[in-house]
């Protein structure tokens, strides 16, 4: 039996209920379309739900935000469908560098950070100077991209010719920065800048020269933020509340099991809940899941070319994650860890074993939740996450077992074999933060690449998707039209990279590409707005939208 009563037909369906699902879902609504959301799980959230324990709410996603300041593009986004937007806050502390023979702090004043090296390496002055600069121009030119996030799929031929060209603001900073990559790359486009071995050691575990600039540039434009109160979970909270609104319908425990094919064009889909068969009607289809799970178990078997499909076997993801979230009988800042995030970086290793899984080598990332927003435990207490890039098929695929619907079960191996990774990375927190965190650790709850796959359904339990990449733009992976008319992709297989941007930029584009078949004038409408040429007034004063009241209270 159904958790609430349904309408038989939509005029867009949406496969999941995660921060880009629930965002196309309440722009869809603001443009008057009929929205029905189906989720997988017992409640909302994806990546960004968290679970509570104890009195304590884990919020496991979420190393800062981007993008989220009202003039930024995710910050539009989210103005674009409500004034009352949770709020986030800039921080302060944002990355500090850990290794055995340093240890540096990146703060919203980069300054800081360079007056330091400059004093350690008096003889690299000029060359810190300059990469110092070369940062502040990138984020200088990342700012342009607030009005630059159009899929190009929405874009007349001239519109594209355009768009490049306003691109190339953003573009120019960084292309002489673009092909410095891999083991012999990164240091040679460091040595660009300085050439002290024990400086280049802060970037020893970066994959390319950009992914050195960035961070130091994101942080010239006040560009890390995190939720103001309450966790990631506000921002799942909030847009629940527009959905309903809008007189959207949310859908738990409803496993997509296939889409029905007419003419190549995806007329309704068909869900399992509580062991009964359902089917709705939907003029429309955005799908948010996992791009292999629906052209592969979900269409039929000739709606997407062989090629394709294994163009995306091929592509390269990012990895999954192993995360200890750890609850502690007093705040974590006792233990000397405050807000920012901390990455132990071991030295003298390869620059891929950085990320390579094994919890003897690869980098660690140590963040505090509740040193960022007391509300997340109880008065007194705090919280750690403690977390190391991840693998799939580590060991034998964490010691699990298929079962002949190929399940993993996950039995005593399983657990053994977890717990010793997170015991063995408590200890190298220990070790090289000089703490004492097991002494103060009321309980620790442990996830796998197994536990992100059953929750998400996403490929290797991969956190964000697609990589950025060569490979991946030449293999043509990102895309919103599928080859199925009227089925589009919203979620982060729809564009590359990962984080709450992509996701509600993918969500955006998704909702434009409806309007842009259903109602020319909508369409331009938002297209306007996505561009820059209108603001939020100025759409919210057209009567092609539905009012929004603005009412939700966090």
């Amino acid at each position: 039996m159904l958790e609430q009563k349904l309408n038989t037909e939509y005029d867009i369906t949406i496969i999941g209920a995660g921060i880009s699902g629930l965002t196309a879902a309440a722009i869809a609504g603001k443009f008057g379309l009929k929205c029905c959301i189906l989720e997988k799980e017992p409640k909302a959230g994806g990546y960004l739900a968290g679970f509570s324990k104890e009195g304590f709410h884990f919020d496991t996603s979420i190393h800062w935000l981007n993008q989220c300041n009202k003039n930024e593009m995710a910050g539009r986004i989210f103005n674009l469908i409500g004034s009352d937007s949770p709020k986030v806050k800039i921080m302060q502390e944002i990355y500090r560098f850990k290794g055995d023979t340093y240890d540096y702090l990146l703060t919203n004043n980069p300054n800081e950070l360079k007056d330091k090296l400059i004093a350690d390496f008096t003889h690299e002055e000029k060359g810190i100077k300059r990469f110092f600069n070369a940062a502040k121009k990138i984020g200088a030119g990342s700012l342009k991209y607030a009005n630059l996030f159009r899929t190009d799929e929405s874009m007349s031929a001239f519109e594209k010719v355009f768009f490049k060209l306003k691109l190339l603001n953003f573009v120019l900073p960084i292309i002489k920065y673009v092909f410095y990559s891999g083991e012999k790359g990164v240091p040679k486009g460091l040595n660009k800048f300085f050439k002290d071995k024990d400086l280049h050691k802060l970037y020893s575990s970066e994959k390319d020269l950009l992914s050195c600039l960035f961070p130091i540039a994101w942080a010239y434009n006040n560009g890390y933020q995190i939720p103001e109160k309450g966790g990631a979970k506000v921002f799942i909270q909030w847009l629940t509340y527009v959905n309903k609104y809008f007189k959207n319908d949310l859908i738990f425990n409803a496993e997509v099991t296939n889409l029905e094919i007419y003419n190549k064009s995806c007329e309704s889909v068909v869900f399992l809940q509580k062991g009964k068969k359902y089917k709705l009607k939907s003029k429309y289809v955005i799908s948010t899941n996992d791009v292999e799970t629906l052209y592969t178990k979900m269409l039929p078997g000739n709606a997407v070319s062989q090629k394709f499909k294994a163009k995306l076997n091929n592509a390269v993801l990012y990895s999954s994650a192993f995360t200890v979230s750890i609850a502690l009988d007093c705040p974590a800042e006792d233990l000397g860890i405050n807000q920012e995030l901390i990455i132990i970086t071991k030295e003298g290793i390869k620059r891929n074993d950085h990320d390579c899984g094994d919890p003897l080598i690869s980098d660690i990332n140590i963040l505090s939740p509740s040193a960022r927003d007391k509300s997340l435990t109880p008065e007194g207490k705090g919280m750690l996450t403690i977390l190391i890039p991840a693998y799939f098929d580590y060991k034998n695929y964490w010691q699990t077992e298929k079962d002949e619907n190929g399940n993993y079960i996950r039995g005593e191996k399983y657990k053994k074999l977890k717990t010793e990774v997170a015991e063995i990375l408590i200890q190298r927190v220990e070790k090289e933060l000089s703490t004492d965190i097991k002494k103060h650790t009321l309980f620790y709850d442990i996830s796998t690449p197994i536990t992100y796959w059953r929750y998400t359904g996403n490929k290797n339990g991969t956190m964000m998707g697609a990589r950025p990449g060569k490979e991946n733009m030449q293999a043509g992976i990102a895309h919103h039209q599928t080859p199925v008319k009227n089925l589009i992709l919203g979620g982060h297989w729809a564009d590359v990279g990962g984080g709450v941007p992509i996701a509600v930029k993918a969500a955006i584009n998704a909702v434009l590409l409806v309007l842009k078949k259903e109602n020319k004038e909508s369409f331009n409408l938002l297209a306007n707005y996505m561009d820059g040429k209108i603001d939020v007034d100025n759409l919210n004063a057209s009567s092609l939208v539905k009012n929004y009241d603005n009412s939700w209270v966090n």
